[in-house]
């Protein structure tokens, strides 16, 4: 009979490269939060999530600090690289990180053919959207020459793609001008030690829009049946009934 027990999937990793909308965060910097890091979350134990993604950092710099290369050198076969640049490529203000969008397409393509090469899976994300809206309460694209090269890189290429910069434009409309800054750091002055003068910040995201961040991608790997759904967590047995009801109803040990 035990020639029949089906062995369990191996542990594969899943690689984050990428900025600081994605990067783990020190407790300095709390609440700020990158979606990287309640990403591990929605995955069952065979999914090691190893973040590599760094504040400030574009596919050029990435790349310049000898940051790709230990990715490659360790990477399996049936490993994810998951790639969401853009946000610092584009700052052309910041000339230490700005990258032109020819030489952008070159190294998204440089991660995906070296992802590739070694029997791993690469997926090209769009750059998430910051907040802006204009007048009339719209949310405003913020990315559109960046995003359009990746989405251009994953078809011609012919990887997966998670149109975060999309998908996180339609969240933040439906939570609103007002309700939506609880998904970024805006921050008034005494909402907590780590900003005494507050924060205004339409880029990086508190806990809650790090999690729903991250649960756009999620949606996305069920959407497009990537294999990597096949390892998304399963919901304990008391999960997966209805909560308890009444006023004194509390959360029960698993």
């Amino acid at each position: 009979m035990l020639a029949f027990v089906q062995a369990p999937p191996k542990k594969i990793r899943l690689y984050l490269i990428g900025d600081s909308t994605m990067a783990n965060k020190i407790k300095q910097t709390f609440p700020e939060t990158g979606w990287g890091m309640p990403l591990g979350t929605f995955f069952d134990s065979t999914v090691v999530i190893d973040n590599r993604a760094q504040n400030g950092r574009s596919t050029r710099t990435f790349l310049a600090e000898n940051r790709w290369q230990p990715v490659v050198d360790a990477l399996q076969e049936g490993d994810y690289v998951f790639i969401q640049f853009g946000h610092n490529d584009e700052a052309e203000n910041y000339p230490d990180r700005y990258t032109p969008p020819a030489d952008y397409r070159k190294n998204l393509i440089k991660f995906v053919t070296e992802t590739q090469r070694k029997k791993a899976n690469p997926v090209l994300l769009t750059p998430i959207t910051r907040r802006k809206f204009d007048k009339d309460g719209h949310i405003m694209e913020t990315h559109v020459a960046y995003s359009a090269v990746t989405v251009e890189v994953a078809r011609q290429y012919k990887v997966p793609l998670i149109d975060l910069d999309k998908m996180s434009r339609e969240l933040v409309q439906q939570f609103g001008v007002e309700n939506s800054k609880l998904l970024y750091m805006q921050l008034a002055p005494g909402d907590h030690p780590n900003y005494p003068l507050g924060r205004n910040d339409n880029t990086h995201f508190t806990e809650l829009g790090a999690r729903k961040m991250a649960q756009l991608a999620v949606n996305e790997i069920e959407a497009q049946r990537l294999p990597l759904a096949e390892r998304i967590a399963k919901p304990l047995p008391k999960n997966a009934v209805p909560p308890p009801a009444g006023k004194d109803a509390q959360p029960t040990t698993p």
